[in-house]
């Protein structure tokens, strides 16, 4: 998809340097699946311990399958 940004020169260079691209549109594509691998995973921590496992693997491992 096409999309006309004004970015920061320095923050692109920046981008295209860490993540070893060289080309500009592979360099952002990589950071934006970074960022939001970063916050799927910062949304699961904060989740932690907000739900109730029972981990019963004999109950489990006996279950009729269905």
């Amino acid at each position: 998809m096409r999309t006309t940004l004004e970015l920061d020169k320095k923050l692109i260079d920046d981008v295209i340097k860490v993540t070893g691209e060289k080309s500009l549109s592979k360099a952002v594509t990589k950071a934006l699946d970074e960022y939001i691998r970063r916050k799927r995973i910062e949304e699961l921590r904060a989740m932690a311990g907000t739900i109730d496992l029972i981990d019963d693997w004999y109950e489990l491992r006996h279950m009729e399958p269905r």
